[in-house]
């Protein structure tokens, strides 16, 4: 096997310009798999829950593939650094599709959820090394950022055809043809990365790796237990299964933070946390993964079950926040590296997020389409902006020891804030919209039809709306005007959920100062060697 050093090819890029975008094509279709997968499962689990017939076990099928990521990214992350990111790339693209397989034959909720466990670690595995594989391959941040588009390109790509994709899949060829949409997307993965990406790893690191296991431990009871938590408090409130959940996880966030102090093989470098830099990235990471999360989750809600629309329209509401993050992240990669002070490019991207957000608050049923769609595009743009920046801010301010860990510490942070802003947003959201329903009743004299109306859900769903329809008018109740005032409850409910988030933007935006002015130009210290 040959061994050749980065430089000999050039210092800003690993690699010949085709070997090169084969290797970038190979991580693109990775990129895919992951966000294909996202986007098309979310629009089949309603006929899968139907079928399957365990709705106590519905969000799991979601939070058991969050978990198991948010767990795996830090640990692969920080192995790939010292072992090369390509045999765990491998792994992770077998693993998911294996997976992916086990989902498609599931034949009942609990092996669904399981098989969708397993999924996670692979989708874990592939986020922990895959976006390091760049920074590997083009040490030049200026020339990183340019290739950077391919990859945001998939994203987008996958996001914008997923959620229609979905509902083709499901409507025309049954519910387990999503999962096994993964097996060619696969497939092709590992054949450009079998055959076109290099095995790179650092040359100081020789011999054997003693793993971190207590600090693996750690890392797993911290992340799983406030993953746990997020998920249970919209449902359950302040209980003391809740309470005892965020005290386990700070308690084993705090005996991470001292374990890893003392341990000299430590899987998560806590030096890291006391770059200055590093530490204002993370933190807007985790900001950042707060209002892009609400945004997503809660604009589509608004459209359909607020405003009425089908899910088609709503649908091509949300195309532009979606499209345009890779359009913001293909003019950002062309701008950033023109501008003289870099980090301003946070500023604007926060800024349009502020704007987006705001605009969503104010949003009315009888708001003009295109000005909707013009505030989701502003939305995307921002984020197009904020996202890829904090990725090479942060691989340039690591450096090349911690350039895995790093990046993967930021998609994980990214994850972590997504969790806390879709609880928070959820728990207002629910509890806003749940008062306001029963108020509605209340001066009806219906609260007995509390229980059909106190999911926002039955907004969206056409069939259970004619049914309780007819229901309540054979009731003597007007079952249109309540239905309005369910809508009308949840549209303000949503208001303040992303008025919420609105705010973290604004803080986003302030937090930005923090960052020390970024130096775009010239190689990350190109110190690793091609196997």
């Amino acid at each position: 096997m040959a061994v050749h050093t980065a430089a000999q090819h050039s210092s800003s890029q690993v690699l010949p310009f085709r070997e090169s975008l084969m290797a970038m094509i190979g991580i693109s279709f990775v990129t895919m798999l992951v966000a294909l997968d996202q986007t098309v499962v979310g629009t089949a689990l309603p006929t899968i829950v139907s079928e399957l017939k365990g709705f106590d076990l519905y969000a799991w099928v979601a939070t058991s593939y969050l978990l198991l990521s948010v767990i795996t990214v830090p640990i692969f992350g920080r192995l790939g650094d010292y072992y090369g990111r390509k045999p765990f790339v491998i792994a992770s693209i077998v693993v998911f599709t294996v997976a992916s397989v086990l989902c498609g034959l599931a034949n009942s909720m609990l092996f669904l959820v399981l098989a969708r466990g397993l999924q996670g670690i692979g989708g874990g595995m592939l986020v922990g090394t895959a976006f390091a594989c760049i920074a590997d391959l083009f040490p030049d941040n200026v020339v990183r950022l340019r290739w950077q588009v391919l990859m945001s390109s998939a994203f987008g790509i996958a996001n914008a055809v997923g959620p229609s994709l979905g509902g083709f899949l499901t409507e025309y060829y049954g519910w387990r043809s999503v999962f096994y949409v993964n097996l060619p997307v696969g497939a092709l993965s590992l054949v450009f990365v079998w055959r076109y990406l290099p095995h790179l790893r650092h040359v100081a690191h020789e011999g054997k790796m003693r793993l971190d296991w207590p600090g693996a431990a750690l890392i797993a009871i911290a992340l799983g237990s406030l993953q746990v938590f997020v998920e249970t408090v919209p449902k359950q409130g302040v209980t003391a299964e809740t309470v005892a959940l965020i005290a386990m996880s700070v308690a084993s966030a705090i005996a991470l933070w001292f374990w890893e102090k003392r341990c000299p093989h430590a899987i998560l470098p806590i030096d890291m946390f006391r770059n200055k830099s590093l530490a204002a990235l993370f933190t807007l990471g985790i900001l950042g993964g707060f209002t892009m999360f609400s945004l997503l989750f809660y604009a589509p809600l608004l459209f359909q079950g607020g405003f009425g629309m089908s899910p088609k329209d709503a649908g091509l509401m949300i195309t532009p926040l979606v499209v345009f993050i890779t359009i913001g992240s293909i003019a950002n990669g062309r701008i950033v590296t023109r501008v003289k002070n870099p980090n301003s490019m946070l500023y604007v991207g926060f800024a349009l997020l502020v704007v987006a957000c705001l605009g969503v608050v104010i949003a009315t049923r009888a708001m003009p389409r295109p000005v909707l769609m013009t505030f989701m595009l502003i939305g995307g743009l921002g984020l197009g902006f904020v996202m890829p920046n904090l990725t090479v801010f942060a691989q340039q301010t690591a450096g090349r020891q911690h350039l895995g860990i790093a990046t993967a510490l930021l998609q994980s942070l990214r994850m972590i804030g997504g969790m806390i802003g879709t609880a928070l947003t959820g728990t207002l959201v629910t509890h806003l919209y749940a008062s306001g329903v029963k108020l509605a009743l209340d001066k009806d004299h219906a609260s007995h039809w509390y229980p059909d109306l106190s999911d926002p859900q039955i907004l969206i769903n056409r069939e259970a709306q004619d049914t309780l329809l007819s229901q309540l008018g054979a009731a003597g109740h007007n079952g249109a005007l309540l239905l309005e005032a369910a809508r009308e409850a949840l549209v303000a409910a949503i208001h303040i959920g992303l008025a919420l988030a609105a705010i973290v933007a604004v803080i986003s935006l302030w937090q930005s100062r923090r960052v020390p002015p970024i130096r775009l130009k010239g190689p990350v210290d190109p110190t690793i060697v091609a196997e």
